[in-house]
């Protein structure tokens, strides 16, 4: 490393819509801070204190998600057309412009990357108008490509599988800049656990037999409609035992631990927490929601899946994909859950298989390899900036 290249201030910039973006953010700042290859903040574009109208998007979003999830499905696929999704793109990235140069003003990075296509497509309009000239980079977290995400003036784009780099290098953008490494995650999901330590956590949750344990999670705002597949998961006549992880959402863990006392097998009911590794590390088996970062953990982890209540548009195009691959089921209805799980269950074999395919699709290294991709990035727009 050169010492006449100053050391890089880098924004990550999130989105606080479910947790993924975030968790993304902050795996890469992780990354790049226990490499020493430069400062790193991380910050949420739709906080209130950055922008109002971003925070009204967001709970719009949420909103529409949740009354009216039909309607977000037709917005998503409206927005993805050539003509339509242009003009909905160059509108949200000239709405959003005055709170992204608010956060380069307060914190004059040297390089900006975003989880989140809101805030790139901001920081992509700021580069287009001459507003600022430093490297910005995408890091999409999904696996499929919206048109929201596509901007020649990012510098950079990190994207999940191969498959993505060429579907983002037909929107137009150079292949030269674009990396397949997976989505970040964080690096104790790179730990593949052994059988001891696997005992251990199982101990910790109170399971003091040897059965089977289904993690069920239901994203970082806990939607999903976690209630009556429990229900319908405690009437299989099989030895399970149940972990379900609620997130923020305080009302669904309540009603959860009130039921759990009835059930007939061992539940474990848990908030908001900071073990999703170790607990995915004790699993045989995880039912979630189809979020990318929680895909690309368990995935990490060689953790089969049963994708469950997708949101529609990319948490559908995320089920698909692992569908397609073999490492996860999508499953449409609770009745179609509890007979899924009992085959699998029943089924080792194949079960092993879902395993065997999620080692191969598995990237517990991206967020390393998106780190030290950006400082060589930054290393040569320096060391150009000397000559």
């Amino acid at each position: 490393m050169s010492s006449k290249i100053k050391p890089a201030k880098i924004l990550l910039v999130s989105a606080s819509i479910g947790a993924g973006h975030t968790q993304a953010a902050l795996a890469v700042k992780t990354a790049i801070e226990s490499q020493e290859l430069a400062a790193a903040q991380v910050v949420d574009f739709m906080a209130g204190e950055n922008s109002y109208l971003n925070t009204l998007v967001k709970e719009a979003y949420l909103k529409l998600i949740d009354i009216f999830p039909d309607m977000y499905d037709l917005l998503y696929r409206f927005s993805q057309m050539p003509l339509p999704g242009s003009k909905v793109q160059s509108f949200m990235a000239m709405a959003m412009k005055r709170s992204m140069l608010k956060l380069i003003i307060a914190h004059r990075p040297d390089a900006i990357i975003c989880t989140h296509p809101f805030p790139c497509g901001a920081a992509a309009y700021l580069k287009h108008t001459h507003r600022i000239n430093i490297p910005l980079i995408g890091v999409i977290t999904d696996f499929a490509i919206h048109r929201l995400w596509c901007y020649n003036e990012t510098d950079l784009y990190f994207v999940a599988t191969p498959e993505l780099k060429q579907e983002l290098a037909i929107q137009g953008i150079d292949q030269n800049r674009i990396h397949a490494t997976g989505i970040p995650v964080g690096p104790k999901f790179s730990h593949l656990p052994d059988a001891l330590e696997q005992a251990a956590v199982r101990r910790e949750l109170g399971f003091t037999n040897n059965h089977p344990v289904i993690l069920m999670m239901g994203g970082g705002l806990g939607l999903g409609d976690l209630e009556h597949a429990v229900l319908a998961l405690d009437a299989l006549p099989l030895p399970l035992n149940l972990v379900i992880v609620t997130g923020r959402n305080a009302t669904l863990r309540r009603s959860l631990s009130a039921k759990a006392q009835a059930l007939v097998h061992p539940v474990k009911v848990l908030g908001y927490t900071q073990h999703v590794p170790e607990l995915m590390s004790a699993a045989d088996l995880l039912i979630s929601k189809p979020g990318a970062l929680t895909i690309s953990e368990a995935l990490a982890l060689q953790l089969p899946m049963l994708l469950y209540q997708a949101i529609p548009g990319q948490e559908e195009e995320n089920a698909a994909y692992l569908a397609r691959k073999g490492a996860a089921l999508w499953i449409q209805t609770t009745h179609s859950l509890s007979s899924t799980v009992y085959e699998l269950i029943t089924n080792p074999e194949r079960l092993g298989y879902m395993r065997e395919m999620a080692s191969i699709l598995g990237r517990p290294a991206a967020a390393q390899t998106i780190a030290n991709t950006v400082w060589q990035k930054l290393s040569r727009t320096e060391a150009a900036a000397l000559r």
